[in-house]
């Protein structure tokens, strides 16, 4: 015999006012009155038998049973939520993709037309940008980002660290004397942001004494895609993280002149809602991204 379950009403007026432990605010977010949303949780307790939330002149808190209850609430609601996204979607059948402007210029643009051969039936939609997508309120599905790998509430995939080393057109290098043969040598060349925290720990760790490090403040790009085409252009030396480069070293464009590679508590990762794994153009791009990159123990060694 089914089991018959409590109006979908009062299962979002319960979600939402255990996340905000307030019904006011469960209200605000819902489009209701803090009335409302009181009359959907005593719906909800009638139907349960026990009550949900404890009531105080100061608020409200979840009893052990509306706590127990709200974990679990709140993931159904985001799979149904996913699964009534993936049914829009499927018609025009877009992947919509956020990444920051150094992953998607010089990795994924140049490796999406594989994606696209073996997925004909999705278009991908990418854009780059340094803003931080909010998956609740964009129609992004997924996207890059740079940092920790700490979101709440997402999946994230490491792709690859931010490692750094120098690296610098070979135009550049010829009018200050040759390609550096000892990373002393560097200190002879213009340098990308050179008063940047990142030089004296990438000098100190192949030991050119932090008095010898450059101090002046020099450019100033703010991003490592800005920095790259300095680089490129023969304007100064970059610290740049070289898997994103190899075509440019391959070609004769860049110069990584040693092999050294600081490594930081940083990196590129693929983002998405934790509810939206197993959508299947998400999952799909999942499985063709990832075996592209190294594992993360082995991408620092």
């Amino acid at each position: 015999m089914a089991r018959s379950l409590p109006p979908l009403s009062a299962l979002r007026a319960f979600e939402a006012a255990a996340r905000h432990l307030s019904f006011t605010r469960a209200g605000e977010e819902l489009g209701m009155t803090q009335a409302a949303v009181s009359y959907q949780i005593k719906v909800l307790e009638e139907r349960v038998g026990n009550p949900l939330f404890q009531r105080a002149k100061r608020g409200v808190a979840l009893t052990p049973d509306g706590s127990r209850f709200a974990g679990e609430c709140t993931k159904a609601l985001d799979r149904l939520a996913a699964a009534f996204a993936d049914l829009q979607d499927s018609s025009a059948g877009i992947l919509s993709i956020s990444s920051v402007p150094t992953f998607a210029s010089y990795w994924l643009a140049r490796h999406l037309g594989s994606f696209q051969i073996l997925h004909p039936e999705t278009a991908v939609q990418l854009t780059s940008t340094r803003a931080i997508v909010d998956f609740e309120r964009e129609p992004v599905d997924l996207a890059i980002r740079a940092g920790d790998g700490n979101w709440r509430g997402l999946t994230a995939h490491l792709l690859v660290p931010v490692d750094f080393t120098p690296m610098l057109s070979p135009a550049l290098a010829q009018r200050f004397g040759g390609i550096p043969q000892k990373p002393c040598d560097l200190l002879r060349f213009p340098l990308t942001n050179a008063a940047h925290p990142w030089w004296k720990l990438w000098f100190d760790m192949v030991g050119v004494a932090s008095s010898e490090a450059p101090k002046e403040r020099g450019s100033d790009f703010g991003s490592q895609d800005l920095e790259a085409m300095a680089a490129l252009a023969g304007q100064s030396a970059s610290l740049l993280t070289p898997l994103f480069y190899a075509d440019e070293v391959a070609a004769g464009r860049l110069v990584q002149p040693f092999e050294a590679l600081y490594p930081i508590d940083r990196g590129y990762y693929l983002v998405y809602p934790e509810a939206r794994r197993n959508v299947p153009k998400i999952r799909a791009f999942r499985e063709w991204l990832l075996p592209h990159f190294p594992q993360p123990s082995l991408a620092r060694a």
